[in-house]
């Protein structure tokens, strides 16, 4: 099965990232859940999951990872402001890999300049700035976009992101 790397820090949204890591898990897939500190426990914003590092970012190689998940809430706009985790984004979106990224998941794209002519969805307060990195923003619950890059927009629509995700993976 698939290995995947979860870029995550401290006040990502809590069912953003436990619903969608249950449905990976759940198919057989490897999670690997990578911040800057590996052995520490980040905690969503709802107070609800606690996630443990397994990795920190300088420990990793994009390479050596089948496809990324970026879940949202506050997290991923306090990674894009490291390069390690821009890069580590980039890499995934250049290669062809697969990139899972959910409401507020698509902020790392932008910086990673990584959305121009691609079609995508997120939380409703970033899809000016995902237009304005170049992306073909649609208002609705999942958009895939040639069957790499998975988008939606709220934890409303974990569902059919989850059923997308894991659509992509078992080809």
């Amino acid at each position: 099965m698939s290995k995947i790397a979860c870029v995550i820090t401290d006040m990502f949204e809590d069912v953003e990232f436990t619903q969608p890591v249950n449905a990976l898990k759940k198919e057989g897939h490897e999670v690997t859940n990578i911040e800057w500190e590996a052995g520490k426990e980040v905690t969503g914003k709802q107070g609800e999951a606690k996630v443990a590092i397994d990795k920190s970012i300088d420990e990793v190689n994009p390479g050596d990872f089948d496809a990324l998940f970026i879940p949202g809430g506050f997290s991923p706009d306090q990674l894009r402001a490291d390069d390690n985790f821009v890069k580590f984004a980039k890499y995934f979106m250049d290669n062809e890999k697969p990139v899972f990224a959910i409401c507020h998941g698509p902020q790392l794209l932008i910086t990673a300049k990584s959305l121009e002519g691609r079609h995508a969805t997120g939380f409703k307060s970033i899809q000016v700035d995902m237009e304005y990195a170049g992306a073909t923003v649609q208002d609705k619950e999942v958009v895939v976009c040639q069957d790499q890059l998975v988008t939606s927009r709220q934890p409303d629509d974990i569902p059919a992101f989850n059923k997308e995700m894991t659509r992509i993976l078992s080809k």
